[in-house]
């Protein structure tokens, strides 16, 4: 009989791989969920500095739905363990992406949901969760091109053209 685990276990070992090619040192806890009396995370990763406790879930494409009791039990593993919890969640032809347990939607009947939309418009990707970048937003290019000196460079050319300042003065104050 085929192992009805099977893809979410490739998963977590595709996670584990791709922590540890990161510079993570990185375990799979063995039998998370069901075959021990303590919930485990299934993942557990430490760069030196930072330490997560992730519970890793998977889906085709459907949202990705948590129980309330597997959230408290990662959240209480890692407060006790001194790791940061994580959900890591991913959709197929997608990749990872990372969210804290206190970001999750939380449905009326205390479990916790992650749409695909969600996780690509609001979950942190692979290479900033390990660091390797930061993922910026539309929003914050917008404030950040407002507040970069673009107001001045408009200023300018309008004096230009309408001939309170020569080109020469305008090339020099830019």
């Amino acid at each position: 009989m085929a192992n009805p685990n099977a893809k979410g276990d490739r998963r977590e070992r595709e996670l584990v791989t791709k922590l540890d090619e990161a510079g993570f040192a990185v375990m799979r806890a063995p039998a998370s969920g069901s075959a021990t009396e303590r919930e485990l995370p299934d993942v557990l990763a430490g760069d030196g500095e930072t330490f997560y406790a992730i519970e890793a879930k998977s889906s085709a494409g459907n949202p990705i739905y948590l129980s309330g009791e597997e959230i408290e039990a990662l959240v209480y593993f890692a407060r006790n363990f001194g790791a940061k919890p994580r959900v890591g969640v991913r959709f197929d032809r997608e990749d990872w992406y990372f969210f804290h347990p206190g970001d999750l939607y939380q449905t009326d009947g205390g479990n916790y949901r992650v749409k695909k939309e969600t996780a690509l418009a609001g979950g942190t990707d692979f290479a900033e969760f390990t660091g390797g970048s930061k993922k910026v937003t539309l929003d914050e290019i917008a404030v950040e091109d407002a507040d970069d000196g673009d107001e001045d460079v408009r200023e300018i050319v309008g004096a230009v053209e309408r001939g309170d300042l020569s080109v020469d003065d305008a090339v020099e104050m830019l």
